[in-house]
């Protein structure tokens, strides 16, 4: 990889859930420390599974199963990916029995909290010395999209986050990029250089002709008013092209 040059306790006896199935059998049934919300005072949060957390968001199940129950057969229409639950659209977890539009909602709101999470982070300033490190600041925004936006990292002079900035949002082909938008948000900032990124949702990472000549002019631009252009992060699902670690900078 091309590194980036600076300028309680539980009771004896047996749980209801060693005898019944915890999908089908209502929670307020269960042991008390088995129960998700119980569980997560007791034990913290990060003791809890995807299913157990969901099941607390969503409440109550329907007829047939409980909100844990229904929380595992929504994970596993998408094989326990929770980047790929973020693609899906209200009309598609209303499908599901039990999930009415303010159950679809408040799943959709709660992973687009974790998405905005990752937004928050630059207040830290973190220093970019490679291009995993400026992946690490993108696929909380980039990887679960269904359509293509592109992003710069705006840094300072150590290669320190000092901004993320959208430059646009366009469909499932591709996004317009005005050059001028970009390197205003620089002067903005005042950034001594940026590193740019886009995602492609097929998840073909092999950057287009069009993805070569946009880095080319922004790179051009660049030079003009002392503003390098370090890197061109291409993001899919679970990795990423980078034109430096390419050779195509």
């Amino acid at each position: 990889m091309q590194f980036y040059s600076f300028a309680p306790s539980r009771p004896a006896t047996h749980s209801v859930m060693e005898t019944y199935p915890s999908g089908q059998l209502p929670m307020k049934a269960w042991a008390e420390d088995d129960r998700p919300r119980e569980k997560m005072v007791l034990k913290g949060r990060h003791q809890l599974t995807d299913a157990e957390l969901m099941a607390i968001l969503l409440g109550s199940g329907n007829r047939a199963e409980s909100a844990f129950g229904l929380a595992q057969r929504i994970l596993l229409s998408v094989d326990n990916d929770l980047n790929e639950l973020g693609k899906r659209s209200l009309h598609d977890l209303m499908q599901f029995k039990g999930i009415g539009q303010a159950k679809a909602l408040t799943i959709a709101a709660a992973l687009e909290l974790g998405r905005r999470r990752h937004l928050t982070e630059v207040r830290h300033r973190p220093q970019v010395r490679a291009s995993r490190d400026a992946f690490q600041l993108l696929s909380g925004i980039l990887e679960d999209l269904p359509h293509e936006e592109f992003w710069v990292l705006l840094l300072n002079r150590v290669n320190r986050v000092i901004g993320r900035e959208q430059i646009s949002s366009g469909g499932m082909a591709g996004t317009v990029v005005d050059s001028k938008i970009v390197f205003r948000k620089a002067l903005e900032c005042k950034a001594s250089s940026l590193i740019l990124s886009h995602n492609h949702p097929s998840g073909q990472l092999q950057p287009s002709q069009a993805d070569i000549e946009l880095t080319r002019k922004l790179k051009e631009g660049g030079a003009l008013l002392d503003i390098g252009i370090l890197d061109h992060l291409i993001v899919g699902e679970r990795n990423y092209y980078s034109f430096a670690d390419e050779g195509m900078l």
